[in-house]
């Protein structure tokens, strides 16, 4: 089976560009220390995913669009898909939990694609979707697991490159299933690479100190970050940020809120999610060493109440 490249994350920059947002680099201080932001959360659809779901999908041959394609996401990956499918002119289904943010499940449908609903406590996502995909033969689009989705992803990385003129240092990135940050370290293989996870879903960080795959375990706790809530990373995806040295850190859901609260302040709007690589720059996780650091806030997707609360807590 083919493995994702740098070549490959080359390629999917001709594919992606004609629909994506070139997302803007912007800089940010605190404490003394300087960073830059990636803002992937300005991205169409409010978070990165349109760029691994439309790299996939766009080299669908023509003859099999009419049979559509099938996702299972949360949310953003959801969204994607389906503002994917809209510009090709193919029906989706999208398999997403019950209890997704409003937003999410609202801007899924408003894109036009079918939604089907399941308990994320005791059903099978990756289940039910293979099955829907099996019955109606249409494409399955994972959200991580797939090369061409982590190429896709890794385009954020070289737009990275090209703003600074050069590949920075340091890239901080929101980690999940790890397809933006496999992609990332992809793009740019001179930079450190570190990935940033809630704590008790910090599996990825795990895995790469341990030198292979470990699952979240059952009993995690409760986490607003709805987009990072994989049980288990793949094999594609830990494969290339283990080869390029990726460590992991972990971050409170108290350091998450503060960091979207810093955020709003600097003129951001930041979902949990996306904001955990900020949460662990702004808590001092990383070693001030000076080096040039790059922070990817990944979505913006949340709900205006949830997201009210968060700002009107104590700080």
């Amino acid at each position: 089976m083919r493995q994702p490249s740098r070549q490959g994350v080359e390629q999917a920059l001709d594919r992606v560009m004609r629909v994506v947002t070139r997302t803007p680099l912007l800089p940010m201080g605190h404490g003394g220390a300087q960073a830059w932001i990636k803002a992937e959360s300005l991205q169409r659809g409010g978070a990165f995913k349109l760029r691994g779901a439309y790299n996939r999908m766009v080299q669908i041959a023509p003859e099999d669009r009419p049979r559509g394609v099938v996702a299972f996401s949360s949310g953003n990956h959801a969204q994607g898909v389906a503002r994917a499918a809209r510009l090709l002119e193919m029906p989706a289904i999208i398999v997403m939990p019950a209890d997704a943010p409003a937003v999410k499940l609202a801007g899924t449908r408003a894109l036009g694609a079918e939604i089907v609903t399941y308990d994320r406590a005791t059903e099978s996502r990756e289940a039910i979707a293979a099955d829907l995909a099996a019955r109606r033969g249409a494409v399955l689009v994972p959200s991580f697991d797939d090369v061409d989705v982590v190429e896709g992803q890794g385009t954020a990385g070289l737009e990275i490159a090209a703003a600074l003129g050069h590949v920075p240092a340091r890239v901080i990135v929101p980690c999940g299933g790890g397809g933006l940050a496999a992609g990332i370290a992809l793009a740019l293989p001179d930079a450190e690479i570190v990935v940033v996870e809630p704590e008790g879903w910090d599996d990825m960080r795990r895995s790469l100190e341990l030198g292979h795959i470990v699952e979240v375990p059952a009993d995690a706790p409760p986490t607003a970050c709805d987009a990072l809530q994989s049980r288990r990373v793949a094999d594609i995806t830990f494969g290339a940020l283990h080869a390029a040295g990726a460590r992991g850190v972990a971050v409170s859901e108290a350091e998450i809120r503060a960091a979207m609260r810093f955020a709003f302040a600097h003129g951001l709007v930041v979902e949990p999610g996306g904001a955990v690589a900020l949460a662990a720059w702004l808590a001092g996780r990383l070693t001030d060493d000076g080096a040039e650091t790059v922070i990817v806030c990944s979505g913006s997707n949340i709900d205006p109440a949830a997201f009210a609360a968060v700002l009107q807590e104590e700080k």
